[in-house]
């Protein structure tokens, strides 16, 4: 009994330690956007929303914004799109070409993000379509294709194939099995594709820079460009709001779907 009970509170002090570690960085970030003053002070003299009215108040920042959140929500839609046919496929016909569809838009996650940037700015400058929005918007598609394929993928075969067949059983065309049996199960996978895609696009710097250089300004670069120049405490601003859009993403996720299933924890075995 004694054993268990220090193992018990051995792994949660450890789980702690391990979750500050985590949220020390962010919590300093958090912090420093509410000084007053424009040194990276920590904890802050003073509490002040100046930076963030600074922030919302410049053309920029907020053009690099609107840029950032253009180009995200086209690329998650143009992967979702293209990804949805080809799970589709793979779920209601085993069809080889949807598989290496599927295997070649996965494959890209195991590209180092690096390579992956070079090969793409080198593909753009061949064809000498360059420093264009449509260029980060298909090259961000791309390499993201792999989360909504994964997704997708999971949600299909979350799918009770028994309601399936009874719908085919009761004359439902495929049309209207996809309609009232696939679409309302598939849904939840589609709206968390969609996010998961949208959150790490806005986030994407690398190949964002890579394709269009400073002529495309997303957020990520008009943060890093900011720091070239000098520390700019509305840098801390942009930071704050990428954590809050990941933070709700999550949330939306968790509500909509089961978020530790779609992070790969597997069903335990029933005895």
């Amino acid at each position: 009994m004694i054993v268990q009970a220090f193992g018990h509170w051995l792994r949660r002090g450890f789980m702690s330690l391990l979750a500050l570690f985590i949220a020390s960085p962010l919590v300093v970030v958090a912090a420093v956007s509410f000084n007053d003053s424009r040194r990276m002070a920590f904890p802050p003299t003073e509490i002040s929303l100046r930076w963030y009215k600074a922030f919302f108040a410049d053309a920029g920042w907020m053009r690099s914004l609107e840029t950032s959140a253009t180009i995200s929500g086209f690329v998650a839609l143009t992967t979702v799109i293209l990804a949805l046919p080809v799970a589709y496929a793979i779920w209601r016909y085993n069809a080889a070409a949807a598989k290496a569809i599927a295997a070649l838009g996965s494959g890209m996650v195991l590209i180092p993000g690096v390579v992956s940037a070079l090969m793409l700015s080198a593909f753009w400058g061949v064809t000498g379509h360059v420093g264009r929005i449509e260029n980060v918007v298909l090259s961000h598609s791309v390499v993201m294709l792999w989360i909504p394929l994964t997704l997708l993928t999971i949600g299909f075969q979350a799918i009770d194939r028994s309601h399936v067949e009874a719908a085919q059983t009761m004359g439902a065309s495929d049309s209207d099995t996809f309609r009232t049996v696939v679409r309302p199960a598939i849904t939840p996978y589609v709206l968390c594709a969609l996010i998961f895609v949208f959150v790490l696009s806005i986030n994407e710097y690398l190949i964002a820079y890579m394709v269009a250089g400073f002529s495309v300004q997303t957020l990520p670069i008009r943060i890093f460009t900011s720091m070239r120049a000098g520390y700019e405490p509305t840098m801390c601003v942009g930071a704050v709001l990428f954590m809050i859009l990941g933070f709700t993403a999550f949330n939306l996720i968790a509500r909509m779907a089961d978020l530790p299933k779609l992070m790969g924890r597997q069903r335990p075995l029933e005895s």
